[in-house]
């Protein structure tokens, strides 16, 4: 799955880019509209990140010159007016989310994108294993692992979460919900069996007194 990343701000494009790339998916990245245009021209593009405000060929002038491409389209921007928000709709933009935002959300709504499309292979990849979303189904070095329910919401939480120290608590409310009864050792259990059914130990860290991080 290949997804052209438009902007102009390279902080924000490492990151965008570093986290897609992660989950599997192929980041070709342009810091311009020229450039942006010439890679559409000559490469087959799954969905498009574009940033509005960018230098040569804005993305709303650039989101008119390909539209007849048909190419799933989101917007990232700072413009946050409902006016902006219309035209980039009315562009071709299949959604539109405006600066800042958490990845984790951005990651939804391109799975909402290509859902409609109908060209979201729906399979994520870290190191030597595979999760196939729709299915439910862990392959580790092309064997299916078999996980618990609440194993495989743990590693799609960790995997939504790159990066980010979780504590114990959090897990537990999310993964176990609001109204769970028992104590954060239940967090500490399941851990302890992903890295050992997926060979984690030293991606899931161990954060002093707070709790998880997956290390990527």
């Amino acid at each position: 799955m290949k997804i052209l990343l438009v902007e102009d701000e390279e902080s924000i494009r490492y990151l965008i880019s570093i986290n897609l790339k992660m989950i599997g998916y192929e980041v070709l990245e342009a810091e311009d509209g020229e450039l942006a245009k010439e890679i559409i021209e000559n490469e087959k593009i799954d969905l498009i990140l574009l940033d509005v405000m960018i230098p040569k060929i804005d993305g709303f002038t650039l989101a008119n010159l390909i539209k007849d491409k048909r190419i799933p389209l989101i917007f990232l921007t700072a413009k946050t007016s409902t006016d902006d928000k219309v035209r980039g709709l009315r562009l071709g933009g299949d959604d539109y989310i405006t600066k800042p935002f958490e990845t984790i959300e951005l990651i939804a709504r391109i799975e909402a994108v290509l859902r409609r499309y109908g060209t979201n292979d729906k399979t994520l990849k870290i190191k030597n294993i595979e999760i196939f979303t729709d299915e439910h189904i862990v392959k580790k070095d092309n064997s299916i692992i078999d996980l618990t329910a609440k194993e495989y919401d743990l590693l799609m939480m960790f995997i939504s979460n790159k990066n980010i120290a979780l504590s114990r608590d959090l897990i537990l409310q999310k993964v176990w919900n609001y109204d769970y009864l028992g104590g954060t050792r239940t967090v500490d259990i399941h851990v302890g069996r992903l890295r050992e059914k997926l060979d984690l130990e030293d991606c899931i860290k161990t954060v002093f007194k707070i709790g998880y991080r997956l290390e990527l």
